[in-house]
């Protein structure tokens, strides 16, 4: 019987990362006008995807979410990026992981083409949740409780406050995760019995039929949920239409949102969502560019009280500082990988509860959904402390390609148990979605 040596638990308790695979992976879903939308008309569900390899057997996985073409940019930027964790122990990393951001982040030349947004910033999402994979891995928890069970001080030191320390500081972050401690077995009990509340995405991509939108919507209501969320952005009379369906068909006590992905400029913003106000909807998300803060400031204050929601194209902790130092929205929207993994959206996190905004996590996609609810469980055991008006993203696509895919019951997350970050994809699916030479795609 073999024994472990003490090289084997070294390996173990520290892993070495030894080598990263990067997958070009993308998934058809534009056959079927799944994930349509008034600006994303054809979306391919894809990611650049890769595999932490290590001298213990570990591995830590991590993806970037795309929409299909261009795919292939973020894979050649996760391979160059790769080679700041080759060769390096995880707790060379997670010992200072703000080194180890800046590292990513602030690579002289690389850097030229964000800084911290776009393209670069996607691979280094992929790249640092693989890394918090692993990490949650070595440790044996899922990643919501690594990270609610860590101290205070250690998950302030994971947080990059440059550039937002004029907005909320290290000692006010301390003073956030310290006063959450105590009450925090209350609130893991909830989410064990509870679950945590989501709304559904399914029932109103933009290239649905009307008969199938409302077939979904019923759908839907007799499954347990209570918020839906529908994609507008058309023919004005059409927007409404297909609203007043949805409306219809859940009653005028469930909570119904409506999504423009920028769509629009912001004075039709303006016009647009007071049009759709018949609807009485929960929030109106994207109303126009992501990178107008004064215009949604603006298209906020004219059209409440509709609330206003965005972030999911928000590249970096910046620009959502200066969306909530604006006044700009009422709702923030989170991506597990649009911004850079999970110690910056931590540091977002922590503005949302410095400007009382609560974090309301954008999914779908290929795995955003496995990812976030890990995130926003974290928000509510160690941050905001509640559930009011919060809500988890879900899209029922592409679960059945993940080794420990989300658990929904009556509208809910329930809590993930498997050690992780629950985004490792089956190795069959790796192989045959993969982009161009898997079986889905060559032979087409």
């Amino acid at each position: 019987m073999h024994s472990t040596t003490s090289k084997e638990l070294r390996a173990l308790a520290d892993p070495r990362i030894l080598s990263v695979r990067v997958v070009d992976l993308r998934f058809p879903t534009s056959r079927e006008s799944i994930g349509s939308d008034a600006v994303n008309k054809d979306p391919d569900y894809s990611a650049a995807y890769c595999i932490l390899s290590t001298d213990s057997g570990l591995e830590g996985h991590g993806l970037t979410f795309t929409l299909g073409r261009g795919t292939e940019l973020c894979v050649m930027a996760l391979e160059y990026v790769a080679r700041f964790v080759k060769g390096r122990t995880l707790s060379s990393i997670t010992e200072d992981f703000v080194a180890f951001s800046r590292e990513l982040t602030d690579e002289s030349q690389f850097r030229w083409l964000g800084p911290e947004k776009g393209v670069i910033h996607l691979a280094c999402a992929a790249l640092i949740n693989a890394v918090w994979d692993l990490y949650a891995k070595a440790e044996g928890k899922p990643v919501w409780r690594l990270l609610a069970e860590l101290p205070a001080e250690k998950l302030v030191s994971m947080v990059d406050f440059r550039y937002i320390d004029d907005a909320i500081t290290k000692e006010e972050a301390l003073a956030i995760l310290s006063a959450s401690q105590a009450t925090m077995p209350e609130r893991l009990r909830h989410l064990e019995e509870e679950g945590y509340p989501a709304y559904t995405t399914s029932v109103g991509w933009f290239g649905y039929s009307e008969e199938k939108i409302r077939r979904l919507a019923r759908e839907g209501l007799a499954e347990g949920w209570t918020h839906f969320k529908l994609k507008v952005g058309g023919v004005p009379a059409d927007d409404l239409r297909r609203g007043q369906i949805v409306r219809e068909e859940i009653g005028p006590n469930n909570r119904l949102m409506v999504d423009a992905n920028q769509k629009w400029g912001v004075l039709e913003a303006i016009e647009r969502t007071r049009a759709l106000g018949s609807l009485n909807p929960w929030w109106m998300e994207e109303p126009t560019n992501p990178d107008d803060i004064l215009g949604h400031a603006r298209i906020r204050r004219d059209v409440a009280p509709i609330r206003i929601a965005t972030g999911e194209h928000c590249h970096n902790r910046v620009m959502f500082k200066q969306l909530m130092q604006a006044g700009s929205i009422d709702v923030c929207q989170i991506d597990s990988c649009r911004v850079a993994g999970v110690n910056e959206n931590l540091a977002i996190i922590l503005l949302a509860a410095k400007f009382d905004i609560p974090v309301c996590p954008h999914a779908g996609g290929v795995g955003l959904c496995e990812y976030v609810q890990h995130l926003a469980m974290f928000d509510y055991l160690r941050v905001s402390t509640t559930l009011k008006d919060r809500v988890i993203e879900y899209v029922d696509h592409l679960h059945e390609h993940f080794v420990d895919p989300v658990v929904i019951r009556r509208g809910r997350y329930m809590l993930p148990k498997k050690s992780g970050y629950s985004i490792e994809i089956y190795p069959e699916s790796l192989a045959r979605y993969s982009f161009p030479n898997g079986e889905v795609w060559s032979g087409r």
